[in-house]
C-alpha cells in the first residue's frame, strides 16, 4: 500500500506488486477462515472435513497447504498406523482469531438486513 506518484495525491493505491495482496487473497478466501475457524483445537485432517459441510477434500487440501506455506497453520504427521495428520494454529494463525471473530460477528449481525438489500436489488433488476 503506497501514497499516490505526486504528493498532492493523498489517496491511498493497492499497487499491484503490494505485498499485502496475495496476503489478504489468502486469509480472506472463504475455506481458509473457515478451516482457521474450526482449528480451535489440534485437529485431524477429516475432523476439519466434517466441520466444514460442502468443503471438497481437494480444495481442503490446497487451503491448509496454502496456510501451512503462510505459516498461519502446523501440519504435524502422526505415528500412528495407518499415518495420520493432524493441523493445528500457530502462533501467527493463533493472531487472527480475534479480527476474524469481529469479522464473524459482523456477518451475523448484518446478514438479515444484507439478504434483505440482495432481494430489494434484484427486484429493480429487469427480467
Amino acid at each position: 500500500m503506497t501514497t499516490g506518484d505526486t504528493g498532492a495525491d493523498t489517496g491511498i493505491v493497492y499497487r499491484a506488486d503490494c505485498p499485502s495482496r496475495p496476503i489478504l487473497d489468502q486469509i480472506a478466501d472463504k475455506w481458509s477462515m473457515m478451516a482457521l475457524a474450526v482449528l480451535d483445537r489440534p485437529r485431524r485432517f477429516n475432523d476439519v472435513k466434517r466441520r466444514l459441510e460442502g468443503v471438497t477434500q481437494r480444495v481442503l487440501t490446497q487451503t491448509l497447504r496454502r496456510l501451512e506455506r503462510n505459516g498461519m497453520v502446523e501440519r504435524r504427521v502422526l505415528p500412528t498406523s495407518p499415518v495420520g495428520v493432524e493441523y493445528s494454529l500457530t502462533p501467527l494463525g493463533e493472531s487472527l482469531r480475534e479480527p476474524f471473530g469481529h469479522l464473524y460477528g459482523w456477518t451475523t449481525a448484518h446478514a438479515d438486513e444484507i439478504r434483505q438489500r440482495q432481494q430489494d436489488y434484484d427486484r429493480r433488476q429487469p427480467a
